[in-house]
């Protein structure tokens, strides 16, 4: 007997891209719960989708933001920011990853973060840092098994919530350091 001709559509493989101003409500929504439920960032009232639309624009103009696309919908982000303002930090930069809810352990921060430090390397930064709220033992383990270093407390550093947080800092190296290089994030390749 032969098998029925039943059509079957492969569903949509998650994809990894720039993000864009229309992603901006779906990347609000993936941050709520950060600033409301939890201290993982220090932020107290959740942005909104026309504050992430300028966030994108002006991370855009220098460095990566990357979405995580599953189907339609935006699972979570990473994005990489300048350290500091002066000129002599301009090949460190700061990065940031945020999963929806009821979407961790299913490497998508991992696939985030290994694209973003891949842009930024061919971009030519050199260090990455990354500020992470204590205790917080998925986040130590996420940037710990990524190669990155922990190099020191801020103790009590935020008040959220009615409890003082520490945050960790960690450094991870993405490129050679050599001096007088083309200037990093030109492009955002």
């Amino acid at each position: 007997m032969a098998e029925p001709d039943i059509p079957y559509t492969m569903p949509p493989m998650p994809t990894i891209r720039l993000a864009t101003p229309d992603d901006a409500a779906a990347i609000a929504e993936v941050y709520r719960p950060a600033v409301l439920d939890a201290a993982t960032t220090f932020e107290e009232i959740p942005p909104d989708a026309a504050e992430f639309v300028r966030r994108i624009e002006r991370v855009l103009q220098r460095t990566p933001w990357l979405v995580w696309e599953d189907g339609s919908a935006i699972l979570g982000y990473a994005y990489a920011s300048p350290h500091r303002e002066r000129s002599a930090y301009r090949w460190t930069v700061e990065t940031s990853v945020y999963v929806a809810p009821g979407q961790q352990r299913r490497g998508i921060a991992r696939g985030l973060y290994l694209e973003l430090f891949r842009r930024l390397t061919e971009q030519g930064f050199v260090n990455a840092l990354a500020g992470v709220l204590l205790p917080n033992p998925g986040s130590v383990a996420l940037h710990e098994s990524l190669g990155f270093t922990r190099v020191g407390i801020y103790p009590g550093v935020g008040y959220k919530r009615g409890v003082w947080y520490d945050t960790a800092w960690y450094s991870r190296g993405l490129g050679p350091r050599v001096g007088g290089g083309v200037d990093p994030g030109l492009s955002r390749a």
